[in-house]
């Protein structure tokens, strides 16, 4: 099991926009910092990529716009939208802490208000947890 603490502005995967002769580019400037920075911090605690079945839980920090007062607004219920973040992190880590993201079985994530950044939690799980019993 590793925990990691990765800083920076988590940037949300997955909106593209067409630039013209069939070229897309993500939307968001945000990504490829975001995916550099989670995978510089995974490398420092996985030698290899994990094999078989992964857990993973995430929880985003994300900083409170300072026209928005805890009172009036508590969670951010605002974008990014919580799927994309996990996509750009989770496609960060592959080939650094798992062989591929199709390894992970169960993720856990949520988003907060905070210091800019994600905490991150990536164990190995047994295959007995999973298996049907009679």
């Amino acid at each position: 099991m590793s925990n990691f603490r990765v800083y920076g502005t988590p940037g949300p995967q997955g909106s593209k926009r067409h630039v013209g002769k069939g070229v897309m580019v993500e939307s968001s400037k945000l990504v490829r910092p975001w995916r550099s920075a989670v995978a510089a911090e995974a490398s420092l605690f996985f030698e290899k990529p994990l094999d078989g079945a992964v857990r993973v839980t995430v929880v985003f920090y994300l900083a409170r716009p300072s026209t928005v007062t805890p009172k009036r607004r508590p969670l951010p219920v605002t974008k990014p939208d919580l799927d994309k973040l996990i996509r750009s992190t989770l496609d960060a880590m592959t080939g650094v802490a798992y062989k591929d993201d199709s390894q992970i079985i169960s993720i856990q994530a949520s988003k907060l208000y905070g210091n800019p950044g994600a905490w991150v939690k990536i164990e190995a799980i047994d295959p007995a947890q999973f298996t049907e019993k009679e």
